[in-house]
C-alpha cells in the first residue's frame, strides 16, 4: 500500500496549534482510504482514517479538541 501526502494543515485548540497531515492510501483491492495524523507532541499523535476525505476532516475537527481537553483533565486529576 502506498501512502501519499495530500496536504498539511494546522488545527488550533485553545492557544495551542497542532500539525495535521492528510494522506491518501491505495488499498490492495484498489480502493482509496484517507488518514489524518495529528501531531500532539514529539511522541504523541492521533491517527484517524475514513473512506472520505471530507468526513475525515470533520471527524478530526470534533475529536482533536476532545482529546486535548481530556488529556488536560487527566493530568490535572493525576497531580
Amino acid at each position: 500500500m502506498k501512502r501519499t501526502l495530500l496536504r498539511t494543515a494546522h488545527m488550533t485548540v485553545g492557544d495551542e496549534a497542532f500539525e495535521v497531515r492528510y494522506f491518501e492510501v491505495q488499498t490492495m483491492r484498489g480502493h482509496r482510504r484517507y488518514s489524518a495524523e495529528i501531531l500532539l507532541g514529539p511522541r504523541d499523535r492521533i491517527i484517524l482514517d475514513d473512506d472520505s476525505a471530507s468526513n475525515l476532516e470533520a471527524r478530526a475537527t470534533r475529536l482533536v479538541p476532545a482529546t486535548v481537553y481530556s488529556r488536560v483533565l487527566a493530568r490535572a486529576t493525576a497531580a
